[in-house]
């Protein structure tokens, strides 16, 4: 059985702990009655969802940038597009040909 790696149990307790003391002052069961209390909270709230947007950000970076690197042929898009691009050169082939003989 694997076991379970303890950045994963940390960053879970923190989540944890950030929704228990924010749902417990939306609901009123804590009540920062200082100031300064008040500004501790906001400032570790604030960093934490800092750190976890950016993790998110490097994950959607690395999914996103794999996602385009990992694409070998063409899409059908692409391909249809290539197709007209033939058809479009073809056609100006054939009317400058038809202008020369004029």
């Amino acid at each position: 059985m694997r076991k379970i790696p303890i950045s994963l149990i940390s960053v879970s307790v923190i989540i944890l702990v950030v929704g228990a003391i924010s749902i417990s002052l939306i609901t009123g069961v804590i009540e920062f009655q200082d100031i300064l209390y008040n500004f501790i909270a906001f400032v570790f709230v604030l960093v934490v969802i800092s750190i976890l947007a950016i993790i998110g950000a490097i994950f959607i970076g690395m999914f996103i940038s794999h996602r385009i690197f990992s694409s070998r042929g063409f899409t059908t898009f692409e391909e249809e597009m290539l197709r007209m691009k033939k058809d479009v050169e073809e056609i100006k082939e054939k009317i400058e040909e038809i202008e020369e003989e004029d």
